[in-house]
């Protein structure tokens, strides 16, 4: 099971579908995620449907994180995509709700996402680009041992105006 101190992270089922639709059609998460336009319940549907399939076919891997405890809760989730076993290495994207944000839980999910990359994935590194404006996300992965490794200039449109990114990424201590 892949467990951390106070989450684990667990394949999505079917039961998710109403709470995915809400998170992937909120506007406010958009500007992180790159995400152009709404998606429909019938689209979430085939998503977590095609789920089943493995993570060297579709490229990308979605978990959902749950709190420990008595009664499991949901309250994120997170995504391995670009997944490149040639070049051994994925892209890395984290939502944790806002309510349980700034305590600890999107670091134990990171932890337990990169141990799960690289011991089981045999992923070389994984790498995530952050606006530099957002400075909870560049805290939060600077903590679990990424480093910035660039700059990219105007790489984001932020509604507004174009913004710059740090491309960071986390090598594989074992290789």
């Amino acid at each position: 099971m892949l467990e951390g101190n106070h989450i684990k992270l667990r394949a999505l089922e079917p039961e998710d579908a109403e709470l995915l639709f809400k998170w992937e059609n909120d506007y406010e998460l958009w500007k992180v995620s790159n995400t152009l336009k709404p998606f429909s319940m019938n689209m979430i549907k085939s998503y977590i449907e095609n789920e089943a399939m493995d993570i060297f076919e579709t490229k990308q891997l979605r978990l959902m994180v749950d709190l420990l405890g008595e009664r499991t809760k949901t309250i994120g989730m997170v995504d391995l995509f670009d997944f490149d076993p040639f070049n051994s290495r994925a892209g890395v994207g984290i939502m944790i709700h806002k309510d349980f944000r700034s305590n600890g839980h999107a670091l134990d999910t990171l932890n337990v996402l990169c141990n799960y990359s690289f011991i089981h994935l045999n992923v070389h590194q994984l790498h995530c680009i952050i606006s530099v404006s957002n400075e909870p996300s560049l805290k939060l992965f600077k903590k679990a041992g990424f480093i910035e490794i660039g700059l990219q200039k105007d790489w984001i449109f932020n509604g507004n105006e174009f913004e710059d990114v740090y491309l960071m990424q986390k090598i594989n201590p074992k290789h």
